[in-house]
């Protein structure tokens, strides 16, 4: 005989034995029906007891099915099914490369409803010793949005890594360039094969991936003007593709170039033209400005190995990453006084509350400055009168 509830089931199984089951939901992946089951033994009365314990369990959301699932079976899954559809192919690339590289290794094999908080906490207690505070963040903001989806699914009752302790945030310290060591930057980039790669990221702000993407039909010379609008994606397994959506909404855009750099790129077109006619059918036709003397998109690490660093060290500027150039090309903007608002658009940045955060260290050494000019209006002229 059986007593049917509206999200619980109770059966006898014998004189002393019942069994409890209720309705978890569908399995996101195969679309069975998922149920919680359990035995009890004793009267009719103990079992409907625990039946209605369980029951408002799951009305709480804390009730689990009993699964042998791990957690790099759990993780996969997710990746697949919920992950990938709904993040850009960059993002989800890159969720898949951490959890492999961090995650499966130490936790991947232990069972999702046996997970503890203090197993995540152990294990980035020792990422501390080889890794960076943002990639520690990083690895465990993608765990932390799976387990959600663990909880929801009703495979744990409680996320752990809501309980984990992380480490401080690190600011990463910005270099950039004087106006002194910018030029003398571009000049000793006159001498290397991509010298008008790195004077055109030092002059637009642009990001890496967006300038080794760019496109001779996104320069616009009579308008004098370049257009953002895809990034160069690397894969890590090997491969490359354009990613036609953009980091943000500002970040497609088109910004005015200096007058001498659109001259300097028409140059740099007839060389290209006239190594695509010797090269022939060797030279892949991606339309690409900037690009290998195959016609391949330039890889991110030969450029700052090969070239930037040499660069650097011939101009004696010390250690620089690639990223400085965006950096000072928004912080020289800002030293000679042009709008925050016309630099965040420069760089794609999502507000300005970005860009001011970024460059905070810029604005307090202006403040200097304007206590100057402040001193000059004020007072300097009613000690000349």
């Amino acid at each position: 005989m059986a007593n049917t509830r509206k999200a619980g089931q109770l059966t006898q199984r014998t004189n002393d034995s019942w069994q409890i089951r209720i309705f978890l939901g569908r399995d996101e992946k195969t679309g069975k029906r998922r149920y919680y089951n359990e035995t009890v033994q004793g009267t009719k009365k103990d079992a409907q007891k625990v039946l209605n314990e369980k029951l408002s369990s799951a009305d709480k959301g804390k009730l689990v099915e009993k699964t042998s699932l791990t957690v790099q079976e759990f993780l996969t899954v997710w990746l697949q099914t919920i992950a990938k559809a709904r993040v850009r192919e960059a993002t989800f690339d890159s969720y898949e490369y951490h959890l492999t590289q961090y995650v499966y290794e130490k936790l991947g094999n232990r069972k999702v409803s046996d997970l503890r908080t203090f197993e995540i906490q152990k294990h980035y207690n020792e990422m501390k010793a080889k890794y960076s505070a943002r990639t520690i963040r990083y690895v465990h903001s993608i765990f932390k949005n799976a387990l959600n989806k663990a909880v929801e699914q009703r495979y744990i009752s409680d996320n752990p890594c809501n309980f984990v302790e992380l480490p401080k945030k690190q600011k990463r310290e910005i270099n950039v360039f004087s106006p002194d060591e910018a030029q003398r930057f571009l000049e000793a980039a006159k001498t290397d094969k991509h010298g008008i790669v790195f004077e055109f990221a030092l002059l637009t702000g642009a990001r890496p991936e967006e300038y080794l993407a760019l496109k001779w039909s996104d320069v616009e010379f009579a308008r004098g003007t370049a257009t953002f609008q895809r990034t160069l994606i690397w894969r890590k397994g090997g491969g490359w593709y354009f990613d036609e959506e953009m980091k943000t909404t500002l970040s497609r855009r088109t910004i005015p170039l200096p007058k001498t750099l659109l001259s300097k790129l028409r140059e740099h077109r007839i060389k290209q033209a006239e190594k695509i006619l010797k090269t022939g059918e060797g030279y892949e036709r991606n339309n690409l400005v900037f690009a290998t003397d195959e016609g391949q998109p330039i890889r991110y690490g030969n450029l700052t190995k090969r070239h930037f660093h040499g660069i650097l060290k011939t101009a004696e500027l010390g250690h620089h990453r690639l990223y400085s150039l965006r950096h000072s090309c928004a912080t020289l903007l800002l030293a000679s006084g042009e709008n925050m608002k016309v630099i965040q658009e420069r760089l794609g940045h999502a507000d300005v509350n970005l860009t001011l955060s970024t460059y905070s260290h810029v604005l307090d050494g202006m403040q200097a400055q304007a206590s100057d000019k402040l001193e000059s209006m004020f007072y300097q002229s009613r000690k000349a009168g």
